[in-house]
């Protein structure tokens, strides 16, 4: 005998069902590209990546996803970085004094070394998209929320809705171009987001079809700025790496203390990480005392080589083929004289 199926209704909401119903989104939405929302996404997907996805994963939930899967990376990516640390400092208090304070100076500089690190490969890729979008007008960074329908897990199951925070531009092939239309109905210019960025590629005003003739160049906009920035940020963690590695950060060491209720001590040692930041960036760029040769340079060459990819990869990415300044108008005489055979 065949059992009946249970039929599932779902119900497709629009925006105003979901501020009644304090739903977050209730369609695919392009977010603006701010601190603000960059901040609340990046909580939300961690904070999923820590709990709701892999309680999804181990119960063998159907509505587990790939998003899921990859999200979830920036839960080693943390486990590793700290283990690296306690490597390198857990051990120290079983070693003699000398030995404890030659351990522990260069752990303490591991430890930075992890933190610049992390910081300058995620904030540094702005000194590429940033250009680029004053330049051309492409924010190859701009995010959407999209709303995925769940498969309900139980009979009885009505929230079946969950957010994923993507890239518009993060598929070449498909990007998300339909979240760049603007709404006739409510009086806006269709193709207004494919005409400012027309005008300032210089392809002129009031094309026929923008969009058409500018997403093969957007396309290729976003495809080398990925690259530019991707390239561009290893070269900044490496030098946020050299960075934490200077002498000077030493002298902050000898004194930090997270105690603020110890306020003369803590004031102290806000004063001395000042100090020594600055001295360190220094230190890097001219090289240590009574160093020689290569040691002298390398620094100088680092620091360059990180501005120089983040500058290359702005001008490659902004090196679009400007439109013929010659219309049909000017290479076709419509008062001369045709022959046909």
């Amino acid at each position: 005998m065949i059992s009946p199926i249970n039929s599932v209704s779902v119900n497709f909401k629009n925006n105003d069902d979901a501020k009644s119903k304090n739903i977050l989104y209730a369609k695919d939405t392009l977010l603006e590209n701010n601190f603000t929302n960059r901040t609340r996404i990046g909580f939300d997907k961690f904070t999923n990546a820590l709990t709701l996805y892999p309680a999804k994963g181990l119960k063998g939930s159907k509505n587990a996803n790939f998003y899921e899967f990859l999200t979830m990376g920036t839960v080693p990516y943390v486990v590793g970085s700290l283990m690296l640390i306690s490597v390198f400092n857990s051990a120290n208090k079983f070693f003699a004094p000398l030995a404890r304070s030659k351990a522990g100076a260069i752990g303490r500089k591991i430890a930075l070394g992890v933190l610049f690190y992390g910081i300058l490969k995620s904030f540094t890729k702005s000194l590429v998209t940033v250009p680029v979008k004053l330049i051309t007008g492409v924010d190859t960074d701009v995010p959407y929320a999209k709303v995925n329908y769940e498969l309900p897990d139980d009979i009885n199951d009505t929230d079946i809705t969950s957010i994923e925070y993507h890239k518009a531009y993060e598929s070449k092939e498909f990007p998300r171009w339909d979240l760049f239309y603007k709404s006739e109905a409510k009086g806006e210019k269709r193709n207004e987001y494919y005409d400012n960025i027309a005008k300032k590629l210089g392809y002129g005003e009031n094309l026929n079809d923008s969009d058409q003739e500018i997403k093969p160049v957007i396309r290729k906009i976003a495809t080398r700025t990925d690259m530019a920035k991707i390239l561009s940020s290893y070269f900044w963690a490496a030098t946020g790496v050299a960075y934490a590695f200077q002498n000077p950060w030493e002298d902050y060491f000898n004194v930090a203390t997270l105690k603020f209720w110890k306020f003369d001590k803590f004031k102290h040692s806000l004063k001395i990480l000042k100090d020594s930041a600055l001295k360190s960036a220094i230190e890097l760029y001219r090289g240590p005392k009574n160093a020689t040769g290569w040691a002298k340079y390398a620094g100088k060459v680092m620091i360059g080589a990180a501005a120089l990819s983040s500058v290359l990869g702005v001008i490659n990415a902004v090196h679009v083929k400007k439109p013929s300044k010659y219309g049909v108008d000017d290479v076709i005489d419509k008062n001369g004289r045709y022959l046909v055979n």
